[in-house]
């Protein structure tokens, strides 16, 4: 085994030691093996990384937007030419399989980064006028503000490109705390970002939840963003209500992939298959909560369970697997667990197993006979683990994909137009794909409704999100 890798934080444009000198092991999902140590940074260092952000903000937003859109340009090019470092870092971090990460994540995330640059120039407001006599009111839109973000493990890179592509496209500066799990990726990310931007504007703590919590509970924040659980959305909510900063979350998902009988049921399996499994589920996104029409249900159990066994999981250098291995030991139970509890009127149809004695694998699953208050069916998995229930007609249908907790995306599978036009009308999720399922475009917004949360990613409404909205009135009387 090579040497433990020891990181650092990145604030203020170079690296640091954390300032108690504590630090937390971080494991390689795919071998179960400790590969390096990351600081658990302590009130002192998110107090360092605050007063960085604060002093490069006053410089970042006096920077012309036709400034911050070259730099951001510039950075987009460095991430693309550097893909490889980066794909290396995100799949020792993740265990993702290094063929997929390179192809399906880095050039959307570069991608990102230039229609946020581009978006930086074209903020809008209202029109100036007169709307009272003698008197012309404008609107101004302004940067927030330093920003403190915390982005989870599923997709470290993405995640953390989600988050400061927008912030620094409005000229606000951030403070963020990657999961204690997946700190590679996102550290060498603000590395690369230290050349094109000034010290201070992107910084990086590495931490645990108490990290977290010191970080949304710092006075100088005025916007919190965190993409994670429920659970960590209610803290992080409750945390910054004391303090009145506005709050940015993207939480859990349970998306229902609503198949009538008119689908077809190849395309449909094999959409859901890759939608369910890619990234081993653990995606708030996930096709893995199938809702299939009467007519076609069994037809498509077995479609389905002949996908999970031609799927395969396994280690990154291994070009032929879907997915990897679920991220630390913990998921890997709590998955397990879901598994090993399905009730008796269920059946698992393939899968349910761990695969391998090293890292933490999971078979690709297909459970059915399932009911709505079941527990497979109302809490996310986050795995590897497809569900599928079966429909009597339109009505139910709308009634079971809408009755769980979460909001954020949903699909609907029909040859009917009408059908299709009255399902993404009645359906209660924030994204809602016909005959597809995952794909995502920086044009279009991202972002849920219920308890997944509130706030867009992507879009110039995530851009907005990320600005203030002034009235400037002038008396010209």
């Amino acid at each position: 085994m090579s040497e433990k890798r020891v990181l650092r934080n990145f604030i203020d444009g170079t690296y640091s030691d954390p300032a108690d000198g504590r630090y937390t092991d971080v494991v390689d999902p795919s071998t179960g093996e400790v590969f390096a140590s990351a600081p658990l940074s302590c009130p002192e260092d998110v107090d360092r990384a605050m007063r960085a952000a604060s002093k490069a903000f006053e410089q970042w937003r006096a920077a012309e937007p036709k400034q911050r859109q070259l730099a951001m340009l510039k950075f987009a090019d460095a991430i693309e030419a550097r893909a490889e470092e980066l794909v290396d870092a995100e799949c020792q971090n993740t265990g993702k399989p290094r063929r997929l990460t390179l192809d399906e994540e880095m050039p959307p995330s570069v991608d990102h980064f230039r229609f946020f640059a581009g978006a930086s120039r074209l903020l809008e407001g209202k029109s100036a006028g007169e709307y009272m006599a003698g008197h012309t009111s404008y609107v101004r839109r302004e940067p927030i503000g330093v920003c403190a973000q915390v982005t989870p493990w599923n997709y470290p890179l993405m995640m953390a490109v989600w988050k400061i592509a927008p912030a620094l496209a409005a000229g606000n500066t951030v403070v963020l705390k990657p999961s204690d799990t997946t700190p590679l990726s996102t550290l060498l990310l603000a590395e690369i970002a230290a050349e094109h931007f000034p010290a201070g504007v992107f910084n990086v703590l590495c931490g645990d939840r108490d990290t977290g919590r010191a970080l949304v509970a710092h006075p100088t924040p005025q916007l919190v963003s965190i993409t994670g659980s429920v659970r960590a959305g209610r803290e992080v909510a409750i945390t910054a209500a004391a303090d009145l900063k506005r709050v940015h979350l993207e939480l859990g998902g349970k998306a229902p992939v609503v198949v009538f009988d008119d689908a077809d049921i190849a395309a449909a399996a094999e959409a859901i298959a890759v939608g369910g499994y890619f990234n081993a589920g653990q995606d708030c996104t996930a096709a893995t909560r199938v809702l299939a029409g009467p007519g076609l249900h069994d037809e498509l159990v077995a479609a389905l369970a002949e996908q999970a066994r031609n799927t395969r999981t396994g280690p990154p250098s291994d070009p032929d697997v879907l997915y990897g291995p679920l991220n630390n030991a913990n998921q890997l139970a709590r998955v397990r667990g879901f598994v090993e509890r399905i009730p008796d009127h269920a059946s698992l149809e393939t899968g349910g197993a761990q695969v391998g004695d090293r890292g933490y694998f999971y078979s690709p699953t297909v459970v059915s006979g399932l009911k709505q208050d079941d527990e497979l069916i109302q809490d996310e998995v986050f795995g590897p683990v497809i569900t599928v229930q079966r429909f009597s007609d339109e009505a139910e249908a709308v009634t079971w994909a809408n009755g769980v907790e979460y909001g954020l995306a949903a699909s609907v599978w029909t040859k009917d137009h009408s059908r299709a036009m009255r399902m993404t009308a009645a359906l209660d999720f924030g994204c809602v794909w016909v005959n597809t399922h995952i794909p995502f475009i920086s044009e279009m917004p991202h972002g849920g409704f219920k308890h997944s949360g509130y706030g867009k990613d992507l879009s110039m409404y995530g851009l907005e999100d990320y600005t203030r909205i002034k009235h400037v009135m002038h008396n010209i009387g």
